[in-house]
């Protein structure tokens, strides 16, 4: 995987989920902060590892443990870093069902 489909990964991921947390009610400088910051600790490593796993066993199996480890990941520091976060893990679940649903959506297009 090349550094610029890193790169259109995240960028994508931000474009989504940047969105879902500003309807869930982050609104300060900071919590959006938060946000940028789990997208960019995350997304690479999900990318990455999905790449390598896959290869090991059927991709939905590496795909479901990848997101669910994502989702946690995430959830844990909308909990602990965020200053007005409510419900961090379900807005960690729905931020990347969304991300995730529109990556099927583009992936099937192109």
């Amino acid at each position: 995987m090349t550094l610029s489909a890193f790169a259109l990964s995240l960028g994508l991921t931000l474009l989504l989920e940047l969105p879902v947390a500003w309807l869930w009610g982050l609104h300060s400088r900071h919590d959006l902060t938060v946000a940028v910051l789990v997208n960019v600790l995350t997304n690479p490593a999900v990318v990455l590892l999905n790449g390598l796993l896959s290869a090991l066993g059927p991709w939905w199996a590496a795909q479901l443990s990848l997101e669910a480890a994502a989702v946690a990941a995430e959830g844990f520091c909308y909990r602990h870093c965020g200053e007005n976060v409510r419900r961090p893990y379900l807005l960690a679940l729905t931020a990347n069902c969304i991300s995730y649903g529109m990556g099927l959506a583009l992936n099937a297009i192109f």
